[in-house]
């Protein structure tokens, strides 16, 4: 019942702005053409029965042209090959299409023109308009209605394919991975609804699917998709909610290459941790060897300490599946890589916010007592380092105080990476600003709260800012805050790892599941601002 509530909402909220963007104004100079394009007449007539031929064609009553119709057009059922459609460049009267397929019997074929047949002087669309005929003696009717939202993001993709397979006696898990729907529809690029139209009385299944190749299948690899628990059974007056995500890609390993005379990448899909790198060539006992996950990438990294050598082979093993691949790889002239650090703050810093450095090399050695942090009088200030080997990078994490300036000094040797390189002195200046440059925020939850939740403050791209976490109700205080807009993110974290998974439509597992607020909240300087975020089931 919530979920067909939450539902008719968002069709009410679609539907006002629809109406809002209707609204036009009338610019000086003259009144602007905003009249579509109309269909005069139709060959064969639209809705019409028996359907036998190749082709039909669309007359209007002004010249019209087509824009990107490619990716506009939605056939249902979908067609194996794609119909020719003129005009292609030329402004026209009529819109004709070709028909390159053989046809199925007793079946209702919808051409969903979408935002594509356009007047030729102003672009004004003939929105959504379709073409219906029957290779049977009627015309199917029935309707399904729906609502789409991404698993994470706050914003939905465009231009999704809503897909409907009828299950019958060739239907099974993996039909949506072989073979196009029975029935298909497009949310196109303004809108998160969809309704599928002409369906037959049956039971189906229902998916989501950011089809990157338009091929009207789900490729694991490159789309996104939604699916229903259920079994839908039609006729029916439910509208339903499609929630999208991008599933966890399956194991595979790319070639290896040389990247630099002392690294060889392994790009891999999966999980890293199951991933065994092991040399079968025979390497010298003076060449050292270590192998690391590169901290921005899916790319493992094969360290070795350079030496002259025509090809070296390896196996590839992934334990948990237990498969394996061998790689020969051949040696090319590359540089080598230079040992580099990098802070990830300089001048002014959060009180928030953590000081670390991170080697583009792997770290061997730390001696932190090569680190001097002092303040703007030169007294020393405490710290504590925590080292990173998953991002490869050195944490110096100390109290800091409004209206301060520190100088980080380290000295020689604070750094030992793989191959025995070392830092040089370096300074870096830091400073704070007054805590009446930031602001305050106490967020409380309400409504269907599922605990642990993961609460995230993120900025208006939806990129993380801020996170805490609880197991049980609570406040959230968000201190010393930059003036600016935040949104609100919470997770529910139903497995108890403190972060987000993701869902998988062959185990019936969907997205844990992630609200967002529906208001801005501005953040100024010196400011306290309380904000309660009801959220939905």
């Amino acid at each position: 019942m919530i979920r067909r509530i939450l539902a008719c909402v968002f069709l009410v909220l679609a539907a006002f702005s629809l109406y809002q963007c209707a609204v036009t104004g009338t610019p000086s100079g003259g009144i602007k053409d905003i009249i579509p394009p109309k269909l005069t007449k139709a060959e064969p007539k639209n809705m019409s029965l028996n359907f036998k031929g190749k082709k039909f064609r669309l007359y209007f009553d002004e010249y019209v042209k087509l824009n990107d119709v490619t990716n506009q057009l939605i056939v249902s059922p979908p067609l194996k090959y794609t119909p020719t459609i003129t005009p292609s460049s030329t402004a026209q009267k009529y819109v004709e299409v070709f028909i390159k397929d053989t046809l199925k019997p007793n079946t209702t074929y919808t051409f969903n023109f979408g935002q594509s047949i356009v007047d030729n002087n102003e672009g004004n669309p003939n929105s959504f308009f379709t073409y219906i005929f029957s290779t049977g003696t009627y015309i199917d009717s029935l309707s399904l209605k729906g609502v789409v939202e991404d698993a994470y993001n706050k914003e939905v993709d465009s231009y999704l394919s809503i897909m409907l397979y009828e299950i019958d006696s060739t239907y099974n898990d993996s039909t949506v991975f072989k073979r196009p729907p029975n029935h298909i529809t497009n949310t196109l690029d303004s809108t998160f609804l969809f309704e599928l139209k002409n369906l037959k009385k049956g039971k189906y299944a229902l998916f989501g699917v950011k089809d990157e190749s338009k091929n009207n299948v789900f490729d694991q690899g490159s789309d996104k998709i939604a699916f229903l628990n259920d079994t839908i059974t039609l006729p029916t007056d439910e509208t339903y909610l499609l929630t999208l995500f991008k599933e966890e890609p399956n194991y595979a390993i790319s070639v290896p290459k040389y990247e630099s005379k002392n690294k060889i990448v392994f790009g891999y899909q999966g999980n890293y941790e199951d991933i065994k790198i092991k040399p079968l060539s025979i390497i010298p006992d003076s060449i050292r060897t270590k192998i690391a996950k590169q901290p921005d990438k899916d790319t493992l990294n094969f360290w070795f300490t350079p030496y002259d050598l025509d090809s070296l082979q390896f196996t590839v093993t992934n334990e948990k599946l237990k498969q394996k691949d061998t790689f020969t790889i051949k040696s090319r002239k590359v540089g080598v890589d230079s040992f580099e650090l990098k802070p990830n703050f300089s001048g002014a810093i959060g009180f928030k916010d953590n000081f670390s450095i991170a080697v583009n090399t792997p770290i061997t050695r730390i001696d932190d007592s090569k680190i001097k942090l002092i303040n703007k009088d030169s007294l020393d200030v405490e710290y504590s380092t925590v080292l990173d080997t998953l991002s490869n990078s050195l944490g110096i994490n100390f109290e800091k105080e409004p209206n301060e300036a520190y100088r980080l000094a380290i000295y020689p040797c604070l750094f030992e990476d793989f191959f025995g390189n070392t830092n040089d002195t370096i300074v870096f200046n830091l400073t704070t600003k007054s805590y009446a440059d930031f602001g305050n925020l106490e967020l409380e939850l309400s409504g269907e709260v599922t605990y642990p939740v993961i609460v995230q403050l993120t900025d208006e791209k939806g990129v993380k800012k801020r996170e805490l976490y609880a197991t049980e109700p609570k406040s959230f205080y968000f201190s010393n805050l930059t003036p600016g807009n935040y949104l609100v993110r919470v997770i529910s974290d139903d497995n108890n790892n403190r972060k987000w998974d993701t869902g998988n439509y062959l185990k019936n597992i969907q997205p844990e599941r992630v609200s967002h607020s529906p208001k801005i909240i501005e953040m100024r300087a010196n400011w306290e601002e309380k904000y309660n975020f009801s959220l939905l089931k």
